[in-house]
């Protein structure tokens, strides 16, 4: 095998070594590591030493990969892992794959090495293209991927799927003359980019209601019996774009499928409304048009048995707060069916200006219908809190992009 060395800064990238095992075992006990890569889980010392010592080695014998150390040029600690998989050299292609110790994170590693490898690549190989791959949710890496210069191209779906994760994958791909020297200020640390990758990339927040006893929290497994019951009822079904008749499996596929997938992509935050004993009261979400952009609608239910109580101007509040605060969000815009005064006093409650009517701005169940449109901006004023609602009763706001509210 040939020895390999790239200096890029202070960085070091080289070939494994038999010494290096130690520090790989204690990386890779690392749960994120074990979480986003394919390395075993649990990882044990043997796994490193097969590594260093034979799978790697055999990785460039065969050449069909190149797994590459990266090291701190001064010390000579291991800092992460580099390198090329899925060589195809018909295609004059290859795949980089890498990830960062927990100990070197926040310093750049995994961008100074991906620019010096992928620089390396194209040299070396003659390549014309390499390729990324990463399991949706994996905000961290993608922001690596495109500050480097790769293009994000779409998804595609994984032959395996890891346990708690998804089938589903972003792919990207970048071309000789591509690989970044600066970084790009749309992916900087304060851009958007940068602050919906820390927000989508972490697990979904508890956030107190905002003048209420409760929570909005991520979904759980025993939501799944009140949430059909809830989307059962009548009101709900009139004024939301919910499936009718309601089953068990709408929920299961809402909550096990279509929410968490929302979030690993980052298109949409979907939180359970909770009361002060945590049981689910009703749902609440935001749904970003534009992965990039800063606006957002907004779409909320309140189960029968929770209505009059304030569950829905509290949640309302809450996540709009959250939403121009985590994610930078500009505009927030609400809508709601001609005749849903209920959805609309709490919208004006929670400071949303009732801008006209959208003419035929929802589509329900196949049907185009006239809507309130109204919106909150970031520079609005905050609504002072008032008592919860005694009397209103109220549907959710409808949305032509929800399926199940």
């Amino acid at each position: 095998m040939e020895p390999i060395e790239i200096i890029a800064g202070d960085l070091l990238i080289r070939n494994w070594q038999a010494e290096d095992a130690d520090a790989v075992y204690e990386a890779c006990q690392d749960p994120a590591i074990q979480r986003w890569t394919g390395l075993p889980a649990p990882y044990e010392r043997h796994h490193a030493t097969y590594f260093v010592n034979t799978g790697a080695r055999a990785d460039w014998a065969a050449g069909t990969a190149a797994p590459l150390g990266v090291f701190d040029r001064a010390t000579g600690r291991l800092l992460g892992a580099h390198g090329l998989a899925s060589i195809e050299p018909v295609r004059h292609s290859a795949e980089v794959g890498y990830w960062t110790a927990p100990w070197a994170r926040g310093r750049g590693v995994a961008l100074a090495a991906t620019r010096a490898v992928a620089t390396w690549a194209f040299a070396y190989f003659g390549f014309n293209r390499l390729t990324w791959l990463a399991e949706i949710g994996n905000h961290g890496s993608r922001l690596v991927a495109l500050r480097a210069g790769f293009q994000i191209d779409g998804e595609v779906r994984l032959p395996t799927r890891k346990p708690g994760g998804r089938r589903e994958a972003w792919i990207g791909s970048l071309l000789p003359g591509e690989v970044t020297i600066d970084l790009p200020q749309r992916y900087a640390p304060a851009s958007l980019a940068a602050r919906r990758a820390a927000a989508f990339g972490a697990p979904v927040p508890v956030l107190a209601l905002d003048g209420l006893d409760g929570h909005l929290r991520a979904w759980r497994d025993e939501d799944l019996d009140p949430v059909t019951l809830a989307c059962q009822d009548p009101e709900s079904a009139h004024w939301t774009t919910i499936p009718v008749p309601y089953t068990r499996s709408d929920a299961l596929w809402y909550l096990h499928d279509h929410v968490p997938a929302e979030w690993a992509r980052g298109r949409a935050a979907g939180f359970a409304i909770a009361d002060a004993t945590d049981r689910y009261v009703g749902s609440i979400d935001l749904r970003l048009g534009d992965p990039d952009g800063t606006s957002a609608e907004v779409g909320f239910l309140v189960a029968p048995w929770a209505r009059g109580h304030g569950y829905a101007s509290a949640a309302l509040r809450t996540l709009c707060s959250w939403g121009f605060d985590a994610l930078r969000l500009e505009r927030i815009v609400w809508m709601a069916y001609l005749g849903n005064d209920g959805s609309r006093r709490v919208a004006e409650k929670a400071g949303f200006t009732v801008e006209g009517i959208g003419r035929g701005a929802c589509v329900q169940r196949g049907q185009r219908m006239d809507a309130w449109v109204g919106s909150l901006l970031s520079a609005d004023p905050r609504p002072n809190l008032t008592p919860p609602e005694s009397t209103i009763h109220f549907g959710p706001v409808p949305s032509a992009r929800s399926e199940s509210d």
